[in-house]
């Protein structure tokens, strides 16, 4: 799901609700190149939205746990999914990962492209770091995590991206356990979202050592 702004689960099916598809149904571009030459396991989607990582990982052999907060998006994220034959190999899970952490150490990819984790003081961000952890704690040894937001550099600050956990911070998380792979700022391989300029991504992709 691409968004950089919070809001509870009526808000979101409000949204979706609005357009018969929100978003382009395409995986997202980092996913696509830095996920392609990892074998396929256990992977877990965080804010998945209408499915387009999902389905893409999916179809590549991964089996998938996708979860979202919004119960429109996964409904045609699950008729997608069945209309190309790849129902059994994605579970469906609505839900709120910063009160839902998934199991420990049992994914071979944890991927989460602008999920907002606030970081800054009160109840809700002590929700972020608390989901920050439990998604670090998910990968499995061998695995991968790839976070990935937008440059806040291009981001309009009623947005308040610094409010929230980016890749940078996230990275300066990781203890001796993990391999950073990769740490850096790329220009998007697709167009931005309509309204928006988001022209560049940080990308933070790890494996976990032990």
């Amino acid at each position: 799901m691409t968004q950089q702004q919070t809001g509870g689960a009526a808000f979101w099916d409000e949204r979706y609700r609005e357009q018969e598809q929100l978003f382009s149904g395409n995986p997202n571009g980092v996913l696509v190149t830095d996920v392609a030459d990892l074998p396929p396991g256990q992977a877990l989607d965080v804010g998945c939205g209408e499915g387009g990582d999902a389905l893409w990982l999916a179809q590549r052999g991964w089996h998938v746990t996708a979860i979202d907060i919004s119960r429109v998006a996964l409904e045609r994220a699950a008729r997608t999914a069945r209309e190309h034959g790849l129902g059994e190999r994605i579970s469906w899970v609505r839900g709120d990962p910063t009160t839902m952490p998934p199991p420990a150490r049992a994914f071979d990819l944890v991927s989460a492209h602008y999920f907002p984790l606030r970081r800054d003081a009160g109840s809700g961000a002590e929700s972020g770091r608390g989901a920050l952890r439990s998604l670090l704690d998910a990968v499995s040894p061998g695995g991968t995590l790839l976070f990935v937001g937008h440059d806040p550099r291009g981001v309009d600050e009623s947005h308040e991206p610094h409010a929230y956990y980016q890749p940078d911070q996230v990275a300066e998380l990781l203890d001796d356990d993990w391999n950073v792979e990769c740490h850096e700022t790329r220009a998007r391989t697709s167009a931005p979202p309509e309204g928006t300029h988001h022209t560049h991504d940080v990308v933070l992709r790890a494996r976990r050592r032990r």
